[in-house]
């Protein structure tokens, strides 16, 4: 038998159960803060999109000079990040255990009438579909407490919060599971792309062949016709365009002078240039370019991590005035005794990356010099074996890349599924059977 429902009155809710209240944020939360004046080595927590969770202080990345000055937090806390919420990847989660978290977030204290795992439920749906965007204000897309507090939110009582979360949890860690065992898949397949474009590209396709020493201690042993040089030996490395053409994506076609603009995350996502997905961007008189021709091959010349510097990928179509943002750097081909996508498999090969990595430095962002790279080591086949392994690996690459959409797909749609039943429930759309 259906419930009884009503008009919540918020928008993005829609109908609540008849006897579910429709309160204020302020009237289920408020905002504390408590300094910790002198750091003692408490655990310093983060907000991720895995929620909450104990930073690893060893692991890098951007660490300010002391901790002196963080917030305390407790279990059953809420944190949120009320600024940014535009860019930000996530900006609520439950806490789990004490410790520090920058003094930036707001950390929220739960009212007795409010149970903190169904709010955590609650805000995270909102967070994922940036519900609060359009309320936030100034350029940093920012909350103020008293503009969260005055925003209107369910109230079911007290023990239906519970007996949601608790479902919530239980449903949505079956659905986890499956979406670990095939992000788990997916990268036993990206493993087994690697190591099939690395026995291709460093050994050859055929295992019969006399081999003889590379004199590259990682690579060993490299069939006897093939040859070894250096990158800048094969062509030349040239720049993109300045900062300012990457910076306003708004061009006026009509008034504009304006180029076709190839954003670094279509080069760290591809190992081919998609160019369905390039931006239009204005150019400024003066402004320094470089054309990107047909078989170039493009690198991400500075990342927030080592994986993405240096990474390489091919432009295989022919594309009039088209240019890279600073952050990258072309590599045009002057040799005849190179094939394009053989050179870009090998590249992207784990020994040459592992390499190309090691090039790079910095804090930060990690950021990869010219030259350096202009160092790297090429194995080359004679021409018409660099075009066989290419067309070999242009197919088998191919067929895991199917499989892996496959898998990618199945991930959507247990997401999509697993958002759907969070709002069924959060929204008491549906009813947790006693």
């Amino acid at each position: 038998m259906s419930r009884a429902m009503k008009n919540s009155g918020i928008p993005w809710i829609g109908e609540i159960p008849s006897h579910w209240r429709v309160m204020p944020h302020k009237w289920v939360m408020h905002k504390e803060k408590d300094i910790k004046e002198k750091y003692a080595n408490e655990p310093i927590l983060s907000l991720t999109m895995r929620g909450v969770i104990v930073r690893d202080l060893d692991a890098g990345g951007k660490m300010p000079t002391t901790f002196d000055g963080y917030q305390r937090v407790y279990p059953d806390d809420l944190l949120q990040c009320l600024f940014d919420i535009d860019v930000t990847p996530r900006c609520v989660g439950l806490v789990r255990q004490a410790g520090l978290v920058s003094p930036a977030y707001s950390r929220f204290v739960m009212h007795p009438n409010a149970y903190t795992p169904y709010y955590d439920y609650l805000l995270r749906y909102m967070d994922d579909n940036k519900v609060l965007l359009h309320l936030s204000k100034n350029l940093r897309s920012s909350l103020t407490e008293t503009d969260f507090g005055a925003i209107e939110t369910c109230v079911p009582p007290m023990p239906e919060q519970q007996a949601i979360a608790d479902y919530l949890d239980e449903k949505c860690g079956e659905i986890d599971k499956m979406v670990s065992l095939q992000e788990r898949i997916i990268e036993e397949l990206n493993a087994y792309k690697q190591s099939v474009i690395t026995e291709a590209v460093c050994k050859g396709l055929n295992p019969n062949v006399p081999m003889k020493d590379s004199k590259i201690e990682w690579i060993g042993q490299i069939p006897e016709a093939w040859k070894t040089d250096r990158l800048k030996s094969l062509g030349f490395l040239y720049g993109g365009l300045s900062g300012k053409a990457g910076d306003d994506f708004n061009v006026d076609e009509e008034k504009d002078r304006f180029a076709l603009f190839i954003p670094f995350t279509n080069i760290w996502n591809n190992s081919f240039i998609d160019t369905s997905k390039l931006y239009k961007v204005k150019v400024e008189e003066g402004e320094t370019q470089n054309e990107v021709f047909k078989d170039d091959i493009l690198f991400l010349m500075s990342s927030e991590d080592y994986n993405g510097v240096g990474k390489p990928s091919l432009l295989r179509d022919s594309v009039p005035q088209l240019y890279l943002n600073s952050f990258c750097k072309g590599f045009r081909i002057t040799s005849s005794s190179v094939c394009p996508t053989y050179l870009l498999y090998l590249l992207a090969c784990e020994p040459i990356r592992n390499v190309v990595m090691s090039m790079g430095n910095g804090f930060i962002r990690i950021n990869l010099r010219a030259d350096k790279l202009g160092t790297c080591p090429v194995l080359l086949p004679p021409l018409n074996e660099q075009q066989v392994i290419a067309d070999y690996l242009d197919t088998k690459c191919a067929e895991i890349d199917t499989l892996i959409s496959l898998k990618q797909s199945k991930i959507d749609a247990l997401k999509e599924y697993k958002k759907s039943i969070i709002y069924e429930y959060i929204t008491g759309k549906k009813e947790v059977e006693a």
